[in-house]
């Protein structure tokens, strides 16, 4: 397990070296939604802030989406362990998502949005340049085909992106770390486990084009890192 955790310490390192996604003096807001990725984020910026050679400030920001479970009390708790700083609040965004006053988005595209649009409102009321989030490398190719397949457009997230002319940029140090891995050391780091209670969180285009992936995946290990170098190996004279 030793090795899984130097191995995903090198490829978070490599994310944010080859992206420069820490400056000196940043203050970054790290969004917790509950899960693992985003807490394996939080764990490295925090371990990241005893050696890098520059300093900078993180708040972790929790928004509860308003479903009767309740991720929080652990939360409070990993970090009120760590010492780190935090921000906490109530919202019905799932709810709203998922109600007849979404009628034209689907929930997780509503809930999402709602969500992104609060923290940028965050991270400028309290003067915030840096939003990090914790999507992975699976996320990254995820999104890839999804937008692909559904909105017909060659696109993805990617590990540093500017947004409202520079003043806020999100970031995602785990870009290149795998979600099996993600899941390996968070249980070795023993990090908070909860499950998602989000009511479509296994009933979305997401899951469908992840179990799509998995299929191929099993089919041949060599896949899922072709399609990640495929995405930095763009040929656009080859492309309509």
């Amino acid at each position: 397990m030793g090795y899984i955790f130097k191995n995903v310490n090198h490829l978070v390192g490599k994310a944010i070296h080859s992206y420069k996604l820490l400056d000196d003096g940043d203050r970054i807001i790290v969004a917790i939604s509950g899960g693992v990725d985003s807490l394996l984020t939080l764990w490295f910026l925090n371990h990241w802030l005893e050696k890098a050679p520059i300093s900078y400030e993180i708040l972790a920001v929790h928004l509860d989406m308003g479903f009767k479970v309740k991720l929080w009390p652990k939360l409070k708790e990993f970090l009120l362990n760590y010492k780190i700083p935090f921000y906490y609040e109530e919202t019905n965004f799932g709810n709203i998502a998922h109600s007849n006053f979404n009628k034209a988005k689907s929930p997780c595209f509503l809930c999402a949005m709602l969500r992104r649009k609060r923290l940028f409102e965050i991270a400028y009321r309290f003067g915030f340049n840096k939003i990090a989030l914790g999507h992975h490398q699976d996320d990254i190719i995820e999104t890839f085909f999804m937008n692909m397949c559904f909105s017909g457009e060659l696109s993805t997230m990617v590990p540093r992106q500017e947004m409202f002319k520079g003043l806020i940029t999100i970031i995602r140090p785990l870009s290149f770390v795998d979600k099996e891995k993600i899941d390996r050391v968070s249980k070795y780091l023993k990090l908070p486990q909860q499950k998602n209670p989000c009511p479509s969180s296994k009933d979305n285009r997401r899951e469908f084009i992840r179990q799509l992936l998995f299929s191929l995946y099993k089919s041949d290990s060599k896949i899922k890192g072709n399609i990640m170098h495929a995405l930095k190996n763009v040929r656009l004279e080859y492309l309509l």
